[in-house]
């Protein structure tokens, strides 16, 4: 019996993981995904509600990819597109519509992208699951940097950047 039972348990666990890995990006992800954002700083914790959209357009390898930030019943909407730009080797960008274009990497339905911009580094994280996604943004001061490392032939010098702000949110997708 207890064979049986593991036998089951680990049917149920191939399938369960063959399911989630047989999910598609971006087409699989299409929707809109709401819920509250919480941002910690020095001054505290503050929490807003949140938007994100991801959808279709008219043009191949083009998407609608907008964040919708609600502050007091007033919404920041940010009207951006991902675009594909070697989709094998999860290569995308965002076009923030004004000149900037991010570059971003998609590993295992996570979209991964980092930059600088005045004087901070910023990393972005939205990791998309059947009926959910988390969305996260790290910042970091580069003045607030601190330098350490080996010394010797080999010396290698390492410079960390403390995070500032984080802004994390779990957003569920609406039907």
């Amino acid at each position: 019996m207890k064979q049986i039972l593991t036998t089951i348990l680990v049917l149920v666990s191939l399938f369960t993981f063959s399911q989630s890995d047989s999910l598609q990006f971006p087409q699989d992800f299409y929707g809109i995904y709401k819920g509250d954002l919480h941002i910690t700083n020095a001054r505290g914790k503050q929490t807003i509600q949140m938007e994100f959209h991801l959808n279709s357009t008219d043009t191949v390898g083009k998407y609608q990819y907008m964040l919708v930030y609600i502050m007091d019943g007033n919404r920041q909407e940010r009207h951006y597109n991902l675009l594909e730009k070697n989709v094998e080797n999860g290569e995308y960008m965002v076009d923030e519509n004004n000149g900037i274009v991010l570059d971003a990497k998609l590993i295992d339905n996570t979209i991964f992208s980092m930059f600088e911009v005045q004087g901070s580094i910023l990393t972005t994280t939205e990791r998309f699951y059947k009926d959910s996604m988390d969305f996260e943004i790290t910042f970091a001061n580069k003045s607030q940097q601190t330098k350490s490392g080996t010394e010797g032939e080999d010396a290698t010098e390492v410079i960390s950047y403390p995070i500032s702000v984080l802004q994390k949110a779990h957003l569920i997708k609406q039907e």
